[in-house]
């Protein structure tokens, strides 16, 4: 794993400060090897915009059938979405430990919600911070900070995407679309363009 910076560069699109370890890290999920323990593994549950419990409600009924039994039942309990201590939207967790929405598959967890999705059940693919992960955000105000989390349980995601070459920002491709629009997007690219073509140079 890569050792830890004391500053990292960022790059500025619109209100986007984008740090530039999303253009030089490589990551690429990599679920045979992980087999989704994002979604059973943590403190908390994934965290959630006030747009996604909306989703969240109006979605369920479509959500449901692809969901785990104990899934189902800790929604009944706990309702479609959680406040942590921090008071953090969060989805909810089946006895404090896998999201609620998970569902199972050749002993691979999966996301139910994005099942659903995949099956055209519904237009709402997943919580954004769950399509965004590795990339956290925060707000500064003015502005929002895209960085790069590491987790130690992404480690076969860094090795493949380094074995295939993938940046961060090409693997998250759609979320970042998703979240930030196609302008953003394309900045980005050329932002990363413009720094391959520098390392190039000065490797000359």
């Amino acid at each position: 794993m890569a050792a830890a910076r004391n500053f990292v560069p960022v790059i500025q699109i619109g209100k986007y400060l984008v740090s530039d370890e999303l253009l030089s890290e490589r990551f690429a999920c990599d679920l045979g090897a992980c087999h989704g323990a994002c979604c059973v593994m943590g403190d908390d549950g994934a965290i959630l915009s006030d747009e996604d419990t909306g989703f969240l409600e109006d979605v369920y009924d479509e959500v449901a059938p692809y969901m785990t039994e104990e899934g189902r039942q800790a929604i009944a309990e706990q309702g479609h979405y959680v406040l942590n201590d921090e008071g953090q939207l969060r989805t909810p967790l089946i006895q404090g430990k896998a999201c609620a929405y998970v569902q199972y598959r050749d002993g691979v967890a999966l996301c139910g919600i994005e099942l659903a999705w995949l099956d055209g059940k519904t237009a709402y693919r997943k919580p954004v911070s769950c399509h965004l992960y590795p990339v956290r955000t925060k707000d500064l105000g003015a502005f929002e900070a895209l960085n790069y989390e590491r987790w130690e349980i992404c480690s076969p995601a860094c090795d493949r995407g380094e074995r295939e070459g993938i940046p961060v920002y090409r693997f998250l491709k759609d979320a970042l679309i998703r979240h930030c629009g196609e302008d953003f997007y394309e900045a980005l690219d050329a932002a990363a363009a413009y720094v391959k073509s520098g390392e190039q140079g000065s490797a000359e």
